[in-house]
């Protein structure tokens, strides 16, 4: 249904996800992670954070618009099933994707696509990034997985993120080909796992050009990773 029709509740928190959703697409190019009108930031449409939601919408980019142009009034509303609810663009290519990972990952509430470049080189190789940085432990809990090869235009990207992160303690996936999705408990998050995805992949594929770059074991890796989840700055 149109967004007229939703509560008035329901339609002040779709205008403050508007705002945080464009705020949000300022740091990809602000970190180097896109290029021209590529790469997408979404957030889930959540009422009540301490409760469940009201609506299941989702905000994300229009398709093709450049980020000097992008406002809170040009986001895009979509429910989860990727249908366009309120804004006068054609969401995102990738939006029945995020879509996909809304649905079936409730915990998520926030998902993050881009095409930067050593994550990608990464994805093109099909090679996930193996975990010999204590930045890596701290942040994705092991290695930065490889999903399956998925073309747009349907769920199937989704479906390959949902397969491959479900379980998982990375909040990263680099698809086979195409580039790193990320995902966390809402954008804020996921922009952050981006910016850390292409920072690792950077700093991994320096050091082999350096030599073997040495693995961290298991047992440092999730000594480090729960230090830094659950004492790290709190």
């Amino acid at each position: 249904m149109p967004l007229t029709d939703y509560p008035e509740h329901v339609r002040e928190a779709v205008a403050a996800t508007r705002e945080v959703v464009a705020r949000l697409h300022a740091e990809l190019p602000r970190w180097g992670l896109i290029v021209w009108t590529a790469g997408n930031v979404s957030q889930r449409v959540q009422v009540d954070p301490a409760g469940p939601s009201e609506a299941d919408l989702l905000v994300i980019k229009p398709s093709g618009v450049t980020y000097d142009e992008l406002t809170p009034e040009s986001m895009v509303v979509c429910d989860l099933d990727g249908t366009l609810v309120d804004g006068d663009r054609s969401p995102s290519s990738d939006t029945a994707a995020h879509a996909y990972v809304y649905r079936h990952m409730p915990e998520v509430g926030g998902v993050v696509h881009t095409h930067s470049t050593y994550a990608t080189a990464w994805a093109a190789r099909a090679e996930p990034v193996p975990c010999v940085l204590t930045m890596m432990a701290d942040e994705f809990g092991g290695p930065i997985p490889i999903g399956p090869f998925a073309l747009i235009g349907d769920d199937s990207i989704g479906r390959g993120i949902v397969e491959t992160l479900r379980g998982s303690r990375s909040p990263a996936v680099l698809m086979q080909n195409h580039g790193p999705f990320t995902i966390g408990p809402d954008a804020k998050a996921a922009v952050k796992a981006a910016v850390m995805v292409e920072e690792v992949a950077r700093t991994v594929h320096i050091s082999r050009q350096l030599g073997d770059p040495l693995p961290i074991p298991q047992d440092k890796v999730d000594s480090l990773f729960d230090r830094y989840q659950n004492v790290y700055g709190r």
